[in-house]
């Protein structure tokens, strides 16, 4: 049975989930008013984006980027969220919100790593809302059952164009950060078995 993520308290307001969020002892995401729970990953969940970071952090290192992972929180002032992505890309200096110094804006790069707890949302409402940051250029979801990555690269104004890589041999390139990185290299301590085969 898939678990669907649930609000865990409305009406909440920025200010009081920032409160919040700072002595919780589990993470939480937030939009609109609505507190979602982030729950834990799995060993695949967590095996990739692992992967993911270390192949970014030296492919850009000496470069004017930073990489951050799952406890970074995201201020999108467009739609009045914040997230906790996977992976994402952030120019430097950092784009920090105003009076906070735990808060990254405007990132150029983000990924996702689908769960079964998680992916309407990935593809649905988060991805609307990532859609909303201008300096985004990229978006990945990747799978952690079966090598594929579905990677969307802005376009235009409104117009996104989705590529998909599902085979190992493939090397993934990355525009918005002028490299690249092979997908046996992302899978590469990711238990896949027989689940690499199924269709989605």
């Amino acid at each position: 049975m898939t678990t669907v993520l649930a609000p865990a308290v409305t009406y909440l307001t920025p200010e009081a989930y920032l409160a919040q969020e700072v002595v919780a002892t589990e993470r939480h995401e937030y939009r609109q008013a609505e507190l979602y729970t982030v729950p834990a990953g799995s060993v695949n969940h967590n095996e990739l984006v692992r992967s993911l970071t270390v192949l970014l952090s030296l492919a850009l290192k000496g470069q004017p980027y930073r990489v951050f992972i799952t406890d970074q929180r995201l201020w999108i002032p467009e739609t009045q969220s914040y997230y906790y992505p996977d992976v994402m890309v952030m120019p430097k200096p950092v784009p920090l919100m105003e009076g906070r110094n735990d808060v990254v804006m405007q990132p150029i790069f983000i990924a996702e790593v689908l769960s079964p707890s998680t992916e309407d949302r990935d593809r649905g409402t988060k991805f609307f809302d990532y859609r909303q940051i201008p300096t985004l250029q990229e978006y990945l979801l990747i799978s952690q059952d079966r090598p594929c990555v579905e990677q969307y690269l802005r376009q235009a104004e409104h117009q996104w164009l989705l590529t998909i890589w599902q085979d190992m041999t493939q090397e993934l390139t990355l525009p918005s950060l002028q490299t690249s990185l092979k997908l046996s290299d992302l899978y590469a301590e990711v238990e896949l078995g027989e689940s690499q085969n199924k269709i989605p």
